[in-house]
């Protein structure tokens, strides 16, 4: 089992910062990739980023390329989402999961592809 846990979230005015962390535990040899989701009121989560934890290497939706940065502190067992230049649409509860199983990463812009999810974290940018 892996247990997740989000942080940083709040509130931010649109056009500042924000970085999310997501804190790792439990049996975090097994990951794989971690990834950031979003769920807006009344919509369905959708992917934002994900990292494979050996490489580094990085997805990105289309949305928030170019503002967001996803990375990894493997000493921490913590992946982070830092946000710059946020919107109002940007505005969400924010979720981390973990995938344990090596696909590509575009598998893991599925979120039924995950193993273990966090409980999320409430992100509002105002305008």
């Amino acid at each position: 089992q892996v247990q997740l846990v989000e942080s940083g979230g709040g509130l931010v005015q649109a056009g500042g910062s924000l970085r999310l962390s997501c804190a790792a535990s439990g049996r975090t040899f097994n990951t794989y990739v971690m990834g950031w989701f979003r769920q807006a009121p009344g919509k369905e989560r959708a992917f934002v980023a994900a990292i494979t934890r050996i490489d580094g290497d990085t997805n990105y939706a289309d949305s928030v390329k170019g503002r967001f940065t996803v990375s990894r502190d493997n000493a921490k067992n913590t992946v982070y989402l830092q946000m710059n230049s946020p919107n109002p649409e940007d505005t969400a509860d924010y979720y981390c999961a973990v995938g344990t199983t090596s696909f590509s990463l575009r598998y893991y812009r599925n979120a039924g592809n995950y193993d273990y999810w966090g409980q999320g974290t409430q992100v509002t940018v105002s305008s």
